[in-house]
């Protein structure tokens, strides 16, 4: 993090004239807590945005601290979300594609490995549909209600049936 921190330009000096930030650089622009423009006062400008999951080593307080010195602003992914299940089973094919029985040299060479890997799969991308064992588990539950009148409706256990009662004066 400290050399792609080295890449960035600069933060704003303590004695640089207090001029308005920009859209992105204040803490208050990303936080939506109402003390964030706290955070504009006593932290450095946003230089770099950080998306990661929510691994519990990720939100250690010396940690977060480091990176609020630094700029570093921490967005965490949705814990549960369907949709990294399926983005990381892309990144697994195009990384495997790109790199199977290669060895890069710089880390140039990989991202050019990976781009060209993903161009390829931009000209004809691959369909993916959702199959995973949750949406098993949805498909068992749907066949395990009784639909109602064909309105929509179900239950969880199926209605008696109304028992036809026989005529009494015919017998």
């Amino acid at each position: 993090m400290t050399a792609i921190l080295a890449t960035l330009p600069p933060p704003p000096g303590p004695l640089d004239a207090p001029a308005p930030l920009a859209a992105g650089r204040r803490w208050s622009d990303w936080d939506w807590y109402d003390g964030a423009h706290l955070l504009d006062a006593t932290l450095p400008p946003v230089r770099l945005l950080l998306v990661w999951d929510n691994l519990a080593g990720h939100k250690t307080p010396a940690f977060v601290q480091w990176c609020w010195e630094r700029g570093i602003f921490l967005l965490y992914t949705p814990p549960g979300g369907p949709w990294l299940n399926m983005a990381e089973s892309i990144q697994r094919i195009i990384t495997h594609r790109a790199l199977a029985g290669q060895h890069p040299q710089s880390a140039e060479e990989v991202m050019a490995w990976l781009a060209a890997t993903v161009r390829g799969w931009n000209a004809q991308p691959t369909p993916f549909v959702w199959g995973g064992k949750r949406q098993q588990r949805r498909w068992r539950a749907r066949q395990r209600r009784h639909a109602q009148g064909g309105s929509g409706a179900v239950t969880h256990r199926p209605l008696p049936r109304p028992r036809r009662r026989q005529n009494l004066l015919c017998a």
